[in-house]
């Protein structure tokens, strides 16, 4: 039986899911949510997903949110992309763990407050205070990934596919590529992987559809 991610082409959540899942080797099939219309806040969707958010995967009797969760399941059941070992995979948890708090936690407010609001309520004063946080994440991944291909052991894992989830994207938010060398090698890695696409091409939805 097919798995089903409940997603949509904006989410970096959804993408670092839907990522995992296709490097995995996982079958899953995108159902479309309709964020921007209010479809995740709605009776029908909290039915199925108290959290009302986005994504949330279904694999026969396994029902999973929070895009961390999933992406540990797909790794638990290819046992791809989960480390070498329990050293490697603390170390992995921690990754992800720093990636929904410091990296998409701040990257995907941001770059929603900065493009998908209506111009005149953009509230500049908030965008350019979580961009300066967003450049200290930065900063750090920038660091981790010195002198090293993937952030943990040799070969990509889930912390890899969770930190890069907002990354890819090209609407502004305070991030650009050619200002971060270890962080452009990186993501050219993964972009190199079998299977990889623009998250616009993965899921379906995007900005061009509203326009």
């Amino acid at each position: 039986m097919t798995a089903k991610l409940y997603c949509f082409g904006e989410s970096g959540n959804a993408y670092k899911a839907a990522l995992t899942l296709t490097f995995c080797g996982v079958e899953w099939q995108p159902i479309y949510v309709d964020f921007f219309n209010g479809e995740a806040r709605s009776d029908a969707y909290r039915a199925l997903n108290l959290m009302g958010e986005v994504p949330y995967f279904i694999d026969g009797d396994v029902q999973l949110s929070q895009s961390g969760v999933i992406q540990q399941y797909a790794a638990e059941q290819s046992q791809k992309l989960c480390g070498a070992d329990v050293t490697e995979a603390r170390e992995i948890m921690r990754w992800v763990l720093w990636d929904n708090q410091k990296m998409s936690g701040l990257a995907g407010p941001t770059r929603f407050l900065n493009n998908f609001l209506p111009e005149a309520k953009r509230p500049q004063e908030v965008i350019s205070f979580q961009i300066a946080r967003l450049k200290g994440s930065l900063a750090i991944l920038e660091q981790a990934l010195a002198g090293r291909a993937w952030l943990v052991g040799n070969q990509m894992t889930i912390a890899d596919t969770a930190c890069c989830g907002y990354l890819f994207y090209d609407e502004p938010f305070g991030f650009t590529r050619k200002d971060y060398p270890n962080i452009d090698r990186w993501l050219s890695a993964i972009s190199a992987q079998d299977g990889w696409a623009h998250p616009y091409d993965m899921m379906p939805g995007s900005p061009a559809d509203r326009a």
